[in-house]
């Protein structure tokens, strides 16, 4: 099952300039506060800063059931993988791809 987007990633230069940035605009201190990742919690949202983003632009994070069946249905419709699934602690796994049209549609499991 496909929980919708939950979670959006920015890509940043200056992780502390962009954490300040966003505790304004947001208007909360993140969560989580690490050199390779800042994370705010908005209603239901988790808004994250992390630098040299390997996969490119601004990624939008579908939570899903079941993450490798999702990355196959992707795969099945043209995306390419660009991040293979991957533990990040506990039970979270996560995936990304880049679709036909160059978006990065990024997987969250857990």
């Amino acid at each position: 099952m496909n929980q919708g987007i939950k979670t959006v990633l920015y890509p940043v230069k200056d992780i502390k300039q962009a954490t300040a940035l966003f505790r304004n605009f947001l208007g909360v201190n993140p969560y989580a506060e690490q050199p390779y990742y800042v994370g705010f919690k908005v209603n239901d949202q988790d808004i994250g800063l992390v630098p040299n983003n390997p996969e490119g632009g601004v990624a939008a994070f579908y939570h899903v059931d079941d993450i490798k069946d999702s990355l196959q249905i992707l795969q099945e419709g043209g995306a390419e993988i660009i991040q293979e699934i991957k533990n990040v602690g506990g039970e979270r796994l996560v995936a990304s791809v880049k679709d036909t049209s160059n978006n990065i549609i990024g997987l969250i499991q857990g």
